[in-house]
């Protein structure tokens, strides 16, 4: 495993960060354990839960009871509800407050070293939301303040100041406007996260070969129609597209998007799911993998093509 530096404190973090939603919980409490034990052990100190749901909380909190705390990084999303059915999306100042404390009593972690505004809408966070966020910040219940989002308010929420880290999209084949986002962030000296690192639109071969072409047009009675494709066997079939991730030898397409997330500079930690020990290994040995010469420059006139 690899690690960064997390913010001015002076931590480090694992490039690879476990998400863990309710999806760790559907294997019972014990297969959750396994899974926390298995990401220790292969050197990630980061822990992100999707939501303020007490009992992911508290699974999380019991795996981790022994470890010093110190050495660990764990986030928890507010905003999106706390897992439980019927939850509602709550930015108020009361509802963020009362997520914290209750996830805090259940797991014994003492604190969360980053709380993660799940998207907020433009008019979803008051000003009295983010004096109670602020307060808690200044009672070391939280460490750090996140946003996280893909929206163009995200740019609005980056710009404020307020937000110590940014969450954000980041893949082969993101937008230029994340990217623009994503240098603001860091001339703010904001610490960035990267979640989505394999989107649908790349996970199979054809899917990843003409993810940014246009629709095809036909002019009128047929004329101006673009050229047939190569042959599927044709070498130079999905030239200047994404579709060599799926062909590199002993590559799998994800672990080559998920290795180009992680060797970006401005990328702190990668966010991954994984829902068992087996995925999780696969996930944890692409940090110690160096990329084939030449597939960042592959990557790179991809991108420029689309």
């Amino acid at each position: 495993m690899r690690y960064r530096p997390f913010g001015a404190s002076g931590g480090a973090v694992s490039s690879l960060t476990l998400s863990l939603g309710l999806g760790a919980l559907t294997r019972g409490e014990e297969a959750a354990h396994g899974l926390i034990y298995a990401a220790l052990e292969a050197g990630i100190n980061a822990y992100s839960l999707e939501s303020a749901d007490p009992v992911l909380a508290e699974v999380l909190g019991h795996a981790v009871a022994n470890v010093d705390r110190k050495l660990l990084n764990i986030s928890l999303h507010l905003g999106a509800g706390d897992g439980r059915k019927g939850s509602a999306r709550d930015f108020s100042a009361e509802g963020m407050t009362g997520a914290i404390d209750r996830c805090l009593h259940v797991s014994g972690l003492g604190w969360f070293d980053l709380a993660i505004l799940d998207e907020p809408g433009e008019h979803e966070l008051s000003q009295s939301s983010l004096n109670a966020l602020k307060a808690l910040r200044a009672t070391e219940r939280v460490r750090y303040l996140g946003v996280s989002g893909e929206g163009e308010v995200m740019d609005a929420y980056v710009s404020t100041g307020a937000f110590d880290v940014l969450a954000t999209p980041f893949h082969v084949n993101v937008d230029w406007r994340i990217r623009s986002r994503m240098r603001a962030a860091r001339e703010q000296d904001m610490v960035i996260l990267a979640y989505d690192y394999f989107p649908e639109a790349l996970n199979t071969e054809k899917k990843a070969a003409t993810v940014h072409q246009p629709p095809t047009r036909k002019g009128l009675f047929g004329f101006g129609a673009p050229k047939p494709e190569r042959p599927k066997d044709d070498p130079l079939a999905g030239a200047g597209t994404f579709a060599f991730l799926h062909r590199t030898p002993n590559w799998t397409a994800e672990a080559i998007c998920l290795a180009h997330a992680m060797t970006d500079p401005s990328v702190a930690s990668v966010l991954v799911r994984a829902g068992d020990v087996d995925r999780l290994a696969v996930l944890a040995a692409v940090p110690e993998r160096d990329m084939p010469p030449g597939l960042s420059a592959q990557i790179e006139m991809a991108r420029v093509a689309a």
